[in-house]
């Protein structure tokens, strides 16, 4: 492809508004172009590495056995109402009606949609297990969406939806699902980190995320440094304490004037106290009652444990919810609240001495409370997990990383099959539903997530199979008889050859080039310019390419210096040999 027919128009400036590294690269690399908040479109650079990595996945989907279909985009209510989650997904739905007042929905995500399709074909055990995914866009009504591809409001998913007779059969889909999307990131060139994670609207029992590991991702995991055990913060668990607690009601409490001063952050400026010497006292309503759940001060209570804890819904307390159990908002604390709601606490108070607690009263707090001077119905873990919490595995000591969601497996059971009527005839004759697993990557999230990994501001770096093309072809000055000429031949010989490149064919200046060959980030540079009069041209490397390989294979193909002086027969066979090494490492079956 040369340059200057090419559909390619960088940009000096960073963009406003793109306030992540991968945002502002693909958009000054015009690799995306944005329409709206959160809505974008491919061009011609982007969309040859989104089908790079989409090629992959239906690779490795086809590798085990899955067949590809494609599902509408637009959905009727009514399967989303049977199984409830036209409520529970509600935030992020885009609902409307078409002309004739049915109501509808933009494809959040497909289970619903799969599992009616299965339902009417698939009756008998024969039929089973059955692997079916898709490769489509999905839409999502994010309030805030940011960071370009990576939180957007349309965006490409792969979905692979399996169906089984017995939760062994899907035991056994599930270990090789997770085995291809292993094979799936190391294919990317992503390490990826495997975690335990919570199902969320999804739903099942069972899941793990592949995350990758980088400041840009909203997410966050836990990682034992001992065992290696990881889980998503969303769930990860601490080591479970010994209790031994016997409750010692306090006589004469110390009450402080804390004007106006309500969060533990004010309070330790006001006190000049640390975090750690606070309690936090959460007031929520539950079942009709109102538990009030406390806390170390440096920690925040976890919604999805403190759901289990309690078993049922809960709800934050609002403003007439305090002065009903005589307390204060912004002030309230477990001493004098015994009898009218049931205080629990997380094992981060467990042990606590001389600590502070909001004293019902507005602007006062109490002092000097030990943590067995309040009278606790239940220690529970309840907290997110911080850096130093102690592995339930091992014993070892949690490290928090900040993180990308690429990839996220199920195991669903029955929770779309029963109420949407997806049953087999088993060999006895007896009916019963069949059981599900889910499995989605998040397809264009990917491409930000390679450029936040190996990339710097205006300096893009693609992986092996996933640059746009494996070679730029400068020619330093057009104009010039023999170096267009051996440009030329060049260039036609690595298209001959199955080498993807691009000519830069352009009358521009050398800086200009070499500046956007660094920001579309092709791994590999060959340039042609004056010294081809003694028949040498020059072979650059991305100066980030190096760390998207193996460290041994690095150092192996990539020179010193990351450049090298070639006679002119020597570039077809180095670069070929480049591209063969790197073939084998990353595509070999």
């Amino acid at each position: 492809m040369r340059y200057s027919r090419y559909f390619l128009f960088t940009s000096k400036e960073k963009p406003t508004g793109a306030h992540c590294m991968s945002h502002s690269n693909l958009l000054r690399g015009c690799f995306v172009s944005q329409l709206a908040a959160g809505i974008y479109s491919f061009l011609p650079l982007g969309f040859r590495v989104l089908k790079k990595v989409w090629k992959i996945i239906e690779e490795e989907m086809d590798r085990i056995g899955a067949l590809e279909v494609l599902m509408p985009a637009i959905h009727p209510s009514d399967l989303w109402e049977k199984t409830g989650r036209w409520e529970t997904m509600d935030n992020v739905m885009f609902k409307f009606q078409d002309k004739k007042g049915t109501k509808m929905v933009l494809g959040t995500t497909h289970e619903e949609i799969i599992t009616d399709i299965v339902s009417k074909f698939v009756k008998t055990y024969k039929n089973l297990p059955l692997l079916l995914y898709q490769i489509q866009v999905k839409f999502r009504d994010e309030i805030r969406p940011k960071g370009g591809l990576i939180r957007a409001r349309e965006f490409i998913m792969k979905d692979l939806y399996s169906f089984h007779t017995s939760w062994e059969c899907l035991d056994r889909t599930y270990e090789e699902v997770y085995k291809a999307y292993i094979r799936i990131f190391k294919r990317l060139g992503i390490p990826v980190e495997v975690v335990e994670a919570f199902s969320g609207p999804i739903g099942g029992d069972v899941s793990h995320e592949f995350m990758v590991i980088t400041e840009a991702g909203e997410d966050k995991f836990a990682k034992c440094t001992l065992c290696g055990y990881s889980a998503s913060t969303e769930i990860a668990q601490i080591q479970k304490k010994q209790i031994s607690y016997q409750y010692k009601p306090i006589g004469n409490i110390q009450k402080i004037h804390t004007p106006n001063v309500s969060s533990v952050k004010q309070l330790v400026d006001f006190l000049n106290r640390k975090e750690t010497d606070f309690v936090k006292s959460i007031l929520y309503r539950s079942g009709g009652k109102y538990i009030l759940v406390l806390i170390r001060g440096d920690k925040e209570v976890n919604d999805i444990k403190l759901s289990k804890f309690l078993g049922s819904d809960f709800s934050l307390a609002e403003e007439d919810d305090f002065t009903k159990i005589g307390s204060v908002k912004g002030f309230i604390g477990p001493i004098g609240l015994e009898n009218k709601v049931q205080i629990v606490a997380d094992y981060s108070v467990y042990g606590l001495k001389n600590i502070i607690v909001g004293a019902n009263e507005k602007d006062y707090h109490y002092v000097e409370i030990d943590y067995d001077n309040i009278l606790i119905s239940d220690f529970y873990d309840l907290a997110i997990v911080n850096d130093g919490d102690v592995c339930p595995k091992c014993g070892g000591e949690y490290k928090i990383y900040p993180s990308l969601e690429l990839g996220h497996i199920f195991k669903l059971g029955t929770k779309y099959s029963e109420p949407l009527g997806a049953f087999f005839t088993d060999k006895d004759g007896k009916v019963k539903p069949i059981i599900m697993g889910c499995y989605g990557i998040g397809v264009s999230r990917i491409l930000s997530a390679i450029v936040e990994m190996y990339s710097s501001e205006g300096s893009t770096t693609w992986t092996f199979n996933t640059a746009p093309f494996f070679v730029e072809l400068i020619t330093i000055n057009v104009d010039d008889e023999n170096q267009y000429n051996v440009s030329e031949n060049i260039y036609n010989q690595l298209i001959n050859s199955d080498i993807e490149v691009i000519w830069d064919d352009r009358k521009e200046s050398a800086g200009v080039k070499f500046k956007d060959w660094e920001l579309i980030g092709i791994p590999l540079c060959l340039v042609v310019g004056a010294k081809i009069s003694r028949n040498i041209v020059e072979l650059k490397f991305n100066p980030r390419f190096g760390k998207t390989l193996p460290e041994s294979e690095a150092r192996k193909l990539i020179p010193e210096g990351l450049s090298v002086e070639l006679d002119v027969s020597e570039v077809l066979p180095t670069i070929k040999n480049v591209y063969t090494s790197l073939n084998k490492i990353y595509n070999e079956k």
